[in-house]
């Protein structure tokens, strides 16, 4: 039973619902300032999962290859694509105006399904609980996106509520195929995925206090090539160098 999935999903859907109700009551300044201080959380979250990294070269080498198929293959785009049909049925119901354009509108959110649907965090909480049970990983996150989802849904609105949607299909996909892909893991492949999900963690939270639009969407092909190259690196690289 996935009861971390399901909590994790259920804390996002309140938030959103939360904060697009009660989003006309908070004054422009404080959504705006607190969005930073969410962003700041992000990278704290990003920054100690890349200081463990087992084996730099390898997990460099998994985001330059990975952000660069994600370019050619427009990835963002295609993530920008389902975030606008995520878009269309919320917008039939009425909710609070909103002051963002078009294009802020679309950069937020999806910069918000990347921050819940391919965290490190979630990935790795959604492989550990499939594999041992253990949902505590996704409660503490939990905590941290019901919150998350209720600040954004005060400037984006309920659709915020949606994207727990396929938050759960790919937390729930994981938490079925991780008997299957734990017991090929390594401690050091493990360490290099979720440094892979810190540079994604930070990245995001550049793109949320808009310093540097990184394109994280980009990014997520990494995740699945960071395990493959940490495991040829420490088998076959390193022994050579050795």
């Amino acid at each position: 039973m996935p009861i971390g999935i399901i909590i994790n999903s259920f804390s996002i859907i309140l938030g959103g619902i939360l904060g697009g109700f009660l989003g006309h009551l908070l004054s422009e300044d404080f959504k705006k300032q607190i969005t930073l201080i969410f962003g700041v959380c992000s990278m704290a979250m990003g920054i100690p999962s890349i200081s463990q990294m087992a084996n730099m070269p390898a997990v460099i080498l998994a985001i330059i290859l990975g952000t660069s198929l994600g370019l050619i293959f427009h990835f963002n785009e295609k993530i920008n694509f389902a975030a606008a049909l995520m878009q269309r049925p919320i917008a039939k119901f009425p909710q609070q105006e909103l002051t963002l354009s078009h294009e802020e509108f679309m950069s937020t959110l999806v910069t918000i399904i990347v921050l819940f649907c391919a965290s490190g965090t979630g990935i790795f909480g959604s492989l550990t609980e499939g594999m041992t049970g253990d949902h505590t990983i996704l409660i503490a996150k939990s905590i941290l996106d019901f919150f998350t989802a209720a600040i954004f849904a005060c400037n984006i609105g309920y659709v915020v509520a949606v994207i727990a949607i396929p938050q759960f299909i790919v937390f729930f996909c994981l938490f079925l195929i991780a008997a299957v892909i734990f017991p090929l893991t390594t401690p050091s492949m493990i360490l290099d995925f979720k440094a892979c999900g810190g540079f994604l963690m930070l990245a995001t939270g550049f793109r949320m206090i808009k310093v540097k639009m990184f394109p994280t969407a980009d990014m997520i092909p990494a995740m699945l090539l960071v395990m493959p190259i940490s495991w040829i690196w420490t088998t076959w690289i390193v022994p050579l160098l050795g």
